[in-house]
This record gives structure tokens, sequence and C-alpha cells, in this order.
């Protein structure tokens, strides 16, 4: 199942991509994907519903962050090798987690802001995933049974202004770390 929310900022729908492709409006069945409504409920109902009933949506329409309002986003860094050799760190013993500003959600074409006076801004391609039920203690053979979905992450940093602020600590009051 391919969900998505099309439409102009701030005016969503809901949808779902078809067999053929097509976007199908999916806003008689669920007002948004949020986190309230975002769940294996919501998904249940959608698998029972006839799709091919549904309205198509114009395929020239922009798509929009797959949630609204997403309750937090959370990463893992350096989660592989390569990337910590490439940027002339050690490998971590354990997961280096860390969150980032839930304004980072943005639509797959949508624009990227760099700041001011960027001189490395660095993308990277991600597999990202909603949990789909609380999940505290899970052991791995269960892991699976709380995500409810995947998506793509555009990930976008400053590298430099991440090294900076590492290395300036609180010498400069008036900098600040930017990053999408």
């Amino acid at each position: 199942m391919k969900l998505c929310r099309i439409g102009n900022v701030g005016e969503e729908k809901p949808a779902i991509i078809d067999e053929e492709n097509n976007f199908r409006d999916l806003s008689s069945l669920i007002n948004d994907f949020n986190p309230d409504t975002l769940n294996f409920s919501t998904i249940d109902k959608i698998q029972k519903s006839d799709i091919s009933s549904l309205p198509k949506l114009d395929s020239n329409s922009r798509i929009g962050a797959c949630i609204s309002k997403p309750s937090k986003f959370i990463g893992i860094g350096l989660n592989f090798k390569d990337h910590a050799e490439e940027v002339n760190l050690p490998i971590p013993q354990e997961p280096i987690i860390f969150s980032k500003f839930t304004s980072c959600v943005t639509g797959p074409n949508d624009p990227i802001i760099v700041p001011k006076n960027s001189n490395h801004t660095d993308w990277e391609v991600e597999l990202g995933f909603v949990i789909g039920k609380k999940a505290i203690n899970v052991s791995i053979d269960k892991a699976m049974d709380h995500v409810l979905g995947f998506f793509l992450v555009n990930d976008v940093s400053e590298r430099n202004f991440q090294k900076t602020k590492a290395l300036l600590g609180t010498k400069e009051k008036d900098s600040i770390l930017l990053v999408q």
C-alpha cells in the first residue's frame, strides 16, 4: 500500500496510489495522516475499502509531506561504517540517537532552505519508518509488529555548522546551529 498526501502546502489530502499509479482521494475515509490517525486501524479501514471507487486526484499535484504535524522526528547518527569513515569519526559502539525539528518533514520536491553562510550542505537518502503503536522494551523478534510503514527521507545537514558548533562549545555566544 502506497500512501501519500497531495495538494498545496497546508491543503494536502490523504491519498493512496492505486495499481495503475493513480492518486486516489482518501479524505472520505480519513481526514489526514497525522499522529492521531496514522495507525493500524486506519490501515485496516483503507484495506477493506474499494479503492477504485474513490475519486482520482490530479497526477500533477504537489506531493506533500507524508504526515502532518508529526509528534517527533528521531534519527540514528553514523548508522553505517562508510559514513563514520567519510566524516573521519570513530564507529560508535552504540547508536547515536538525535532528534530534529519536525519542520524538517516536507514534500519530496519542496524547496530546501540552505542556511546563510553554509559551505558544506550535505544530503543523504535514508529509510525512515513510522511506529504505529506504543513500543516500550520491545524484543527484537516483536519489533516489526510495531512498524506501521516505511518512507524515504532526504536528510539534509550543514556539516560545517555541526563540526564548528561542536568545536566552539560555549565560546561563541551568538553562534547557532541551523540544520534542516
